[in-house]
Formats: structure tokens, sequence, C-alpha cells
């Protein structure tokens, strides 16, 4: 398979990024409202004890706290460098995300809904839109995953932990789907500009002796 250029990956970037913006203009006409809102609904109503407990216990797996214990550990087995390029990416999405809040500044579903959200956990600070729990965890996942040169299906099993946390923030009250879409789209965007940055050097290898000559 041939390896993708720097523009390659740059170009992706944009591509998601002017995708997330449309999902947000979409979702703000009264048709993309209504459906957001429709399907918001079917997911926070609530599917059991067990789904309540799985989906509160995996949300936090989203937060930049979440992603700099990873990269604690990512630097204790010996990849400093895939560690600290995931945490830039991580960081760099949470930051972008708490400016986009403040520009769109979408109420909360809970603001908006609140005769029929079923708020599972405390309130958080800032806006709704993008919903940067699955956009932080999956720019750090994108760029960690390539770093470390991980096979398409083990990338594809990490990506289907940042959408199980997209899914979360509906079903715990606190996002539109929308909102998490987004967040996706952007948290994808954000990656594949930190690797296209960084040249996609090779997979970085534990660090161990030097083999004698």
């Amino acid at each position: 398979m041939t390896e993708r250029t720097p523009g390659d990956r740059l170009r992706e970037a944009g591509l998601l990024a002017s995708a997330a913006t449309l999902v947000e203009f979409v979702s703000s006409t009264r048709r993309g409202e209504r459906a957001d809102h429709a399907l918001f609904k079917a997911v926070n109503r609530g599917h059991g004890g067990a789904a309540d407990a799985f989906f509160s216990s995996l949300t936090e797996m989203g937060s930049i706290t979440s992603s700099a214990a990873a990269g604690g550990v990512l630097a204790a087995g010996g990849h400093p460098r895939t560690s600290l390029r995931a945490l830039g990416a991580a960081g760099s999405m949470w930051a972008v995300g708490q400016g986009l809040k403040r520009i769109y500044a979408r109420d909360r579903p809970y603001d908006r809904l609140p005769e029929v959200v079923r708020l599972m956990i405390g309130r958080p600070l800032g806006t709704s839109w993008p919903s940067s729990h699955p956009a932080v965890l999956l720019a750090f996942l994108t760029v960690a995953g390539e770093e470390l040169g991980l096979s398409r299906v083990e990338r594809a099993g990490l990506n289907a932990i940042a959408g199980l946390v997209a899914v979360s923030r509906v079903y715990l009250g606190v996002h539109y789907p929308s909102d998490v879409v987004a967040g996706l789209l952007l948290g994808r965007a954000v990656g594949q500009a930190w690797l296209a940055a960084g040249g996609m050097s090779a997979p970085e290898r534990p660090a161990g002796p030097t083999p004698g000559r």
C-alpha cells in the first residue's frame, strides 16, 4: 500500500473539518433540528441498568485527563515520541473545541429540552457544539495508532471505542447526536493534521539497547 503523503493528510483534515461544519449547519435548520432532537430522545431515554452503567463508566475515557494518563502509559512503555505527539493532538483538539463552543454557543440538551432529558451526570462546563470528549479521544488515537504502526483491525477497534464514547455523551444527556458526529470528524481532522505536520516518519519502536555490530 502506498504511504500517504503529508499533503494527502492535510487534504483529508480539511475535508473532515468542512464536513463537521456542514453537520453543524444542517442541524441548525428547522428540519435538521427536529431530526437531531428525535434521535437524541431515542438514545437518551434509557435502555436498562446495564446500559446506564456501561455508558456512565465509559464516558470519561474521552476527557483530556484520560488522554494524559494514556500518554503516560505510552511514555513508560518506551514510546515517548508517540506520547508527546498524541498528547499534542489531543490538547490541540481540546483547545479548538473550546474555541468553537464559544463561537457557536449551542445550548445543551438539558437547557433546551428540560422536560424530556434524562441527565445522568453533572452538568459540564461550556456549550454543546462540538462534543469534546470523542474529539479529544479520536485525535489522540489517530496519532498514536499511526505512530505505533498498528494494523487496520487494531485501529478500527480503537476508533470503535471513540464511537462508543460519542454515543455515551448522547445517552447521558449532555450532547445532541450532531455534536458528537462533528466532534468525531474534527478529532480525526486534527489527528491527521498532526501526522502531516510530523511528516509521518517511521513508526516508533520501543526503546531498548542498541544491537551490537
